[in-house]
């Protein structure tokens, strides 16, 4: 049964997920970072903007013209301005000067030089590189782990990395070999062991070892969580379990991810929440809404943005 979830009343005029006890708000053209009770806790100065959630303790901004890291007390490195800052993942984040990328440490301090004409951030030790015309991989001290060889690559989840050999795409192995051929039109990360992939505008998954688990069949795939994944067939969304089997009809106008037990629905064009056996827990109501994080997801309730309390919400 649908219940009414409490929360932080809607009043601004934009919102993002909580990350580590914060969440990025704004009203007018004023930005800061509010805690679960909803109370402002770091307010941006005037010269700030372009603000981004916290990751590993520091959030990315504007000051100007460049960018720098705010820290959870609302103080910015000292000296750590750059072109252009990525968000921190394993404690490394990629960093611009000029064209080139290269690594900085959560202290700002450069520990990988601006050589390369992209990056990614880091995942399982390793990070997606663009030298010339190709893409490699390197190690969080700058060696190259694995050669520039790929016209594409992206980063590795559960040892496996989707890259592109001429126009199709495989999957490279840690052991520096493909091990799922290149054969695909679109291939994207593993999550909970499964893989989406797509041959023209056919999506299905494929496990570890590349055998193809659920067929070519659905119009639009998403990722694997918490044991379900959003499907779309025939114009509408649903969720398969990871045998391909749908758990839930394909019935919402839009569907996303699992997160908390939870997933944002779309019906006539109000979002709401649903467990997952499918039962609406939070009726249609809202004109949009995000994933529940920390507790609480983000919701818009005629142009403004709030968030409802995850621990008021019946599981169902």
């Amino acid at each position: 049964m649908a219940i009414e979830p409490k929360g932080i009343v809607p009043q601004f005029d934009s919102a993002s997920d909580f990350s580590e006890g914060l969440a990025l708000v704004s009203v007018g053209n004023k930005y800061g970072y509010i805690n679960k009770t909803g109370k402002i806790v770091i307010k941006a100065t005037e010269n700030m903007s372009a603000l981004a959630p916290f990751s590993q303790g520091l959030a990315i901004v504007r000051v100007g013209s460049v960018y720098g890291c705010l820290t959870t007390k609302g103080e910015l490195l000292k000296n750590v301005y750059f072109d252009k800052i990525s968000k921190f993942s394993e404690g490394l984040a990629a960093v611009q000067i000029g064209s080139k990328y290269g690594y900085i440490n959560k202290s700002g301090q450069v520990v990988i030089a601006p050589q390369f004409a992209l990056v990614d951030r880091f995942s399982e030790k390793l990070a997606a590189v663009k030298i010339s015309d190709k893409y490699g991989y390197i190690d969080p001290t700058g060696t190259i782990a694995i050669a520039p060889q790929y016209e594409d690559a992206w980063k590795f989840s559960e040892g496996l990395a989707p890259v592109r050999v001429g126009k199709q795409w495989g999957y490279l192995g840690k052991s520096k070999v493909i091990n799922i051929q290149p054969i695909y039109d679109g291939a994207f990360e593993f999550s909970e062991s499964l893989a989406r992939v797509r041959m023209g505008d056919r999506w299905g998954y494929i496990n570890h070892q590349g055998a193809l688990v659920i067929a070519l069949q659905l119009d639009f795939a998403s990722d694997f969580s918490q044991g379900l994944a959003a499907v779309q067939i025939k114009q509408k969304w649903g969720y398969i379990n990871s045998t391909g089997k749908v758990v839930i009809a394909s019935k919402f106008e839009i569907a996303t991810n699992f997160s908390q037990s939870l997933a944002a629905i779309q019906i006539d064009s109000k979002w709401g929440y649903i467990n997952p056996v499918g039962t609406l827990v939070v009726n249609p109501k809202f004109d949009n809404a995000g994933l529940f994080a920390e507790g609480l997801a983000r919701v818009q309730v005629g142009g403004k943005w709030g968030y409802i309390s995850r621990p008021n919400v019946s599981r169902g």
